[in-house]
């Protein structure tokens, strides 16, 4: 399946948390809200990986996977696929979906993004971008297209396949990168609209809503690692990146390093953070990660996501939004309490002022001086 502008292969099962346990042992497999199931890369490695777990916990299914293949004329070794009973054992699978050209241009292009540094985030998606293209392409050079084509295959994704303006502008970044900083075609896309994003804003807890979510965790790690999102304004990578060393008590700040854009920053160590800190590392003695998984290095995005729908749920929280809330709800109280934006910027680490800006949009303190005009009309008559 095509997720995120890659190729991916779908997990999909009855509800079993057995089964979802060993699926989460895997470090490659993501969930997908959008897709509803799991999903690692489309790799001989990664398949390979997900056999050896998931074989003793039943027959696994491939026809989807088998159909997929053959549609897109893939060589697959189908009698070293698959056993008795259709049970999948790994293979090499070879495809052929793109060009030798295209490859060419590909590799130039992954390179080009290496070279700049670009994060490896981003280089997936990009490529991903790319790769889906090419595909549509077939034996025609990407690098003999048109402002014409480029306009008409992002309408595609527009009309077509339903993709969100978010999505259609990390194909136009993609795009853009390839024909000006590989192809040096500085005009392409001159003339080439963007479309409109819709703007949205930030899922944000009251004060008394945070409390709630932080208490609803008896577990003390689930609890420590909630109260470190909300108390620094961490993203979901920053808590987990974070290691014993980051956490400065003499100075009271956390190092944020390599953060989004690869940048370093400080937060504040909270005092009540600092405590439950010490509490934490008492019982789980944590030996470089600040919170590690169970087979030690980093603790997972992912159960860290549902650690705090978790919390939502105990709370009775039905407010949309993941743990990134918790950003959105440390910033938007720090602007009601009358911290600078400018300060609060920092603290974030927004390149922008206008990042930051819109959680003017959310923030209550100046819509509470308002008065209604309901408020103003004479009841008693």
């Amino acid at each position: 399946m095509f997720h995120k502008g890659a190729e991916y292969i779908g997990i999909y099962f009855e509800r079993n948390i057995i089964i979802t346990d060993k699926i989460k042992t895997l470090r490659a497999a993501r969930w997908s809200q959008s897709k509803g199931c799991w999903y690692i890369p489309f790799s001989k490695e990664e398949l390979k990986k997900a056999y050896t777990s998931l074989k003793h916990l039943g027959q696994l299914n491939i026809d989807e996977l088998r159909s997929y293949l053959q549609k897109r004329k893939t060589v697959l070794a189908i009698k070293q696929c698959c056993g008795e009973g259709g049970v999948m054992t790994p293979t090499a699978v070879e495809t052929y979906f793109i060009s030798d050209e295209n490859l060419i241009q590909l590799d130039i292009f992954v390179k080009t993004l290496q070279l700049k540094a670009y994060s490896t985030n981003t280089i997936r998606l990009y490529k991903g971008e790319l790769t889906m293209l090419m595909r549509l392409l077939r034996n025609v050079p990407i690098q003999t297209l048109t402002p014409s084509h480029i306009k008409s295959y992002l309408l595609w994704q527009l009309t077509t396949l339903k993709h969100s303006e978010a999505k259609v502008h990390t194909t136009m970044n993609a795009l853009k990168f390839y024909f000006e900083k590989v192809l040096h075609q500085l005009k392409m896309f001159f003339d080439i609209p963007r479309p409109k994003k819709p703007f949205h804003l930030p899922s944000v807890h009251s004060e008394s809503e945070i409390k709630k979510i932080l208490d609803a965790k008896e577990n003390v790690k689930h609890k420590t690692m909630l109260m470190t999102g909300y108390s620094a304004g961490l993203r979901l990578s920053e808590i987990v990146g974070l290691k014993i060393r980051d956490i400065d008590s003499s100075r009271m700040v956390i190092q944020v390093r390599g953060a989004k854009g690869k940048k370093d920053r400080q937060a504040p160590l909270s005092k009540i953070l600092l405590e439950q800190l010490r509490r934490y590392f008492q019982i789980y003695k944590p030996k470089e990660w600040l919170f590690e998984g169970q087979g030690g290095g980093p603790y997972s995005m992912r159960s860290l996501q549902e650690v705090f729908q978790s919390a939502k749920h105990i709370s009775k929280n039905k407010k949309q939004g993941g743990i990134h809330s918790l950003r959105h709800s440390f910033a938007t109280h720090l602007m009601e309490h009358g911290t600078d934006l400018r300060v609060i910027q920092e603290l974030l680490g927004h390149n922008s002022i206008r990042t930051t800006v819109r959680y003017t949009h959310v923030s209550i303190k100046e819509i509470r001086k308002v008065q209604s005009p309901l408020d103003r009309l004479d009841w008693d008559k």
